[in-house]
């Protein structure tokens, strides 16, 4: 069933025949008195056979929140409704939208072009019933939660809602046959649409009105996300369908524009977009994680393994320098081991944003000297570590933070040099701010790797046989950044490497 108006209702013929909801006038029994063609389309049924029939025998659910369809499917549905008196009877106005798909504006609008061949049919009845329907169309009109503008042949407005009106921020008045539809759009976002679609349909389409209408005097659809403009100047975004309203001769006497606002909808699929890539780093983060601590985990072990399997063998006094030896090996697989637990751990803390930066002040040379000291198990053959300090004693920085860059800085350091190679480690302590410098003899680093050194799981091209997880330097970065402070790398192949970290020492 459609429902039509005289003249002295044009708003509200509009309204119904051409609305994107579905719409239904419910008795007081329950029964339906009315339904308007999208419904109709949604549901697949027609007028005669849901006309009287009991609401809740299409409508489902908790919250009907199922329309049962005729062909057995059921489509996912919002209902929202109104009630008013009329005539000592209660009647309730049910605005029904698909939440699946945003498509059934074209489809509803194409529908009212055969609209007006009912007028004669709809109008017979009952001086009652014109009131009720007035009243439905009436209460539609106020409550429809969306912008709707019907305008001339040229683009001149003739009605604008109450729904655009709270949103546009223009009284109706202040719009309405003076106002033109363009009026709320931006003029680039036009241009650049009226270049797409000239390209499109092969044919010069001018920016302006015509952007917004030359698909609906094509009779094709034309609906499209744009950048509405409010009074104020604020923008938003909006879902708008504009179609023709054509006479009975088929000429364009107007057109209407309805307009949702998707800003709930735009920020929820800016969210779900974090989200996923977020999943996404996170799983590749585990995906990377297992295959390091497979590989890292597995020489360490097995040369503890074999090393005390070796240890049951030599069991005479003259055996204790080779006792010493598989020792030792232990000891640096325990080590590194260590160093690949302490690497994974101190990620998992930064991931998880719960490093807290707690600067005190600190004895530079004796916290580097400590620190120096618990590194001696990392030195290889006749490696030496050189240290020596400029400036003021105390300094103000995070000693925490300060040994995982130090200890991972002089790591990287005697793992990539010779085992009679010399690390030097320097401090400088000034008013403002600590440099720290860690330099080596080792193999260097190539200039086209250099980019790349501080991202999480990065290895050298040159260093394939040299063990690491590749993320030492990605801790050091992370660090230094918490502190505030930037670190730098001086590298040239087969002659060194040198990083220094500056990091901001405030009084405390």
């Amino acid at each position: 069933m459609t429902i039509t108006s005289t003249a002295r209702m044009p708003g509200f013929e509009l309204l119904f025949n051409h609305a994107t909801q579905g719409i239904l006038l419910v008795d007081g029994a329950g029964l339906i008195q009315a339904a308007n063609p999208c419904f109709l389309e949604w549901s697949g049924h027609t007028a005669d056979e849901v006309l009287g029939k009991p609401m809740d025998t299409l409508l489902a659910g908790d919250i009907r929140s199922w329309l049962r369809c005729k062909n057995g499917q059921a489509l996912p549905v919002k209902v929202s409704s109104t009630s008013y008196l009329q005539e000592d009877q209660h009647y309730q106005i049910c605005f029904v939208t698909d939440i699946s798909t945003q498509q059934q504006t074209a489809d509803a609008l194409k529908r009212a072009q055969d609209a007006q061949q009912l007028e004669a049919h709809i109008m017979a009845g009952k001086e009652s019933a014109y009131r009720r329907v007035s009243n439905f169309l009436n209460s539609i009109w106020t409550n429809l939660d969306a912008i709707l503008i019907v305008t001339e042949p040229m683009g001149h407005i003739r009605f604008f809602n109450p729904a655009a009106v709270k949103m546009l921020g223009y009284p109706a008045r202040e719009v309405t046959d003076t106002g033109a539809l363009i009026q709320f759009h931006d003029f680039q976002e036009l241009e650049y649409r009226a270049a797409k679609l000239s390209d499109e349909l092969q044919q010069q389409v001018e920016p302006g009105f015509d952007s917004l209408t030359v698909k609906a005097r094509l009779n094709l659809p034309n609906e499209n996300e744009w950048t509405y403009i409010r009074k104020d100047g604020s923008r938003f975004p909006v879902a708008l369908t504009v179609s023709a309203i054509r006479d009975e001769n088929q000429q364009i006497t107007g057109y209407i524009a309805i307009g949702l606002d998707i800003s709930a909808r735009r920020k929820s699929e800016a969210e779900l977009r974090q989200a996923l890539d977020k999943e996404k780093e996170l799983n590749v983060l585990k995906s990377r994680f297992v295959s390091i601590a497979s590989h890292e985990f597995r020489t360490p072990l097995s040369t503890v393994l074999s090393s005390t399997y070796l240890l049951e063998k030599y069991t005479t006094t003259e055996d204790q320098p080779k006792r010493l030896a598989h020792i030792r090996k232990i000891a640096s697989a325990v080590h590194l081991l260590t160093d690949i637990l302490n690497d994974f751990l101190s990620l998992g803390k930064i991931e998880e944003g719960k490093i807290q930066v707690r600067p005190a002040l600190t004895d530079t040379r004796k916290h580097v000297e400590k620190i120096l000291a618990e590194a001696e198990g990392l030195k290889r053959g006749k490696q030496q570590v050189v240290y020596s300090h400029e400036g003021p004693a105390e300094s103000s920085f995070d000693g925490s933070l300060l040994r995982h860059v130090l200890t991972n800085l002089v790591s990287n350091a005697l793992k990539f040099s010779p085992e009679e190679g010399i690390v030097y480690v320097r401090t400088l302590s000034t008013a403002y701010r600590l440099t720290l410098s860690v330099k080596d003899c080792g193999i260097g680093i190539k200039s086209e790797d250099q980019q790349h050194l501080f991202e999480r799981f990065f290895r050298g091209s040159n260093v394939e046989n040299i063990q690491g997880t590749g993320l030492g330097l990605h801790i050091v970065a992370k660090y230094t950044e918490l502190m505030k402070g930037q670190v730098t790398c001086h590298s040239e192949p087969n002659k060194g490497t040198e990083f220094i970290v500056h990091i901001p020492t405030p009084k405390t």
